[in-house]
């Protein structure tokens, strides 16, 4: 009886496994075996074309980032960005969904109007914004117009990074919205009854009820905005045409690893600045988690 047992639940576990192996092979040689690839090029001085070499250098491309300025440069603005960018969309998200979850008229008009930009492509997105920001573009036209001085937007240091700020935002924040719109839809309409009755204000509603019932969905677009805030690139290489100008003030750390990797040709510290990103995303996410501490039910 038990030698029966045992051979099915070995045909079961047998069945199983090769039934999600078709996954298992996709997720290995698409997801794993890079990473490990990744790891074992970020300890080696590699060479991936002509005569393929390895030449293992130890921590020598760990040690280098220390040395190098552009990755302290490319890690104070990528710093700067995701400090800026993820309050601001996950305020605005917040906003946009509660003025929809409210009764107001041509609601569904005004949804499909604040989702536009998130349908629509980064890279169209980007050049849209070029075309607006710069010398001869749109905003310069329109200050001509009324009068007012033009400006360089795209060549001035200080404002060319603000300016993908505010196109980020501008573009996420309807993702987020939606996530935090179907969020509201499972708060109780009798907690704001009550609180009605108790003479609340609007505004008390929405920060002793509306903020503290959305923490699980706070939680997750906060992960997802660091996430995808570090990983910035495309923004990044269309407005600088890949440099990272003007004046380094638009280099990302996803940006140096590209001029690194397809530029310079140096694969094993392409590597290491990748493994030294993923672990300061990992480090956000995980401080984030203890900032934003989930109550746990009994």
């Amino acid at each position: 009886m038990k030698t029966t047992v045992r051979k099915h639940n070995q045909r079961n576990t047998f069945m199983g496994y090769f039934f999600m192996s078709p996954a298992i092979i996709i997720l290995s040689v698409f997801f794993i075996l890079p990473i490990l690839f990744a790891v074992f090029l970020s300890f080696t001085k590699a060479e991936l074309l002509g005569d393929v070499s390895f030449t293992f250098k130890g921590i020598d491309n760990f040690t280098r980032m220390f040395d190098d300025e552009r990755v302290m440069i490319a890690l104070k603005n990528t710093a700067q960005y995701v400090i800026i960018v993820v309050p601001l969309q996950t305020f605005l998200a917040l906003i946009l969904a509660s003025a929809l979850n409210a009764k107001i008229k041509f609601k569904n008009v005004f949804r499909v109007l604040f989702f536009l930009p998130t349908v629509t492509s980064s890279a169209v997105l980007t050049l849209m914004f070029v075309w607006i920001l710069n010398s001869q573009g749109l905003l310069n036209e329109f200050l001509q117009w009324v009068g007012l001085p033009t400006y360089n937007w795209l060549g001035d240091p200080a404002v060319a990074l603000k300016g993908i700020m505010g196109m980020n935002i501008w573009s996420t924040a309807p993702t987020f919205m939606v996530v935090y719109l179907a969020a509201l839809q499972d708060v109780p309409d009798s907690l704001y009854e009550a609180a009605e009755m108790d003479g609340a204000t609007w505004l008390q509603k929405f920060w002793r009820i509306t903020v503290p019932m959305l923490r699980p969905a706070t939680t997750f677009v906060v992960i997802m905005g660091i996430v995808g805030t570090f990983q910035l690139f495309d923004q990044a290489y269309i407005f600088s045409n890949g440099s990272g100008g003007p004046n380094n003030s638009t280099l990302t750390v996803v940006l140096l690893v590209y001029q690194y990797a397809f530029k310079n040709l140096e694969m094993g510290y392409a590597s290491a600045l990748t493994l030294m990103l993923a672990s300061v995303i990992m480090v956000a996410t995980l401080l984030q988690r203890l900032v934003f501490k989930e109550e746990k039910l009994d």
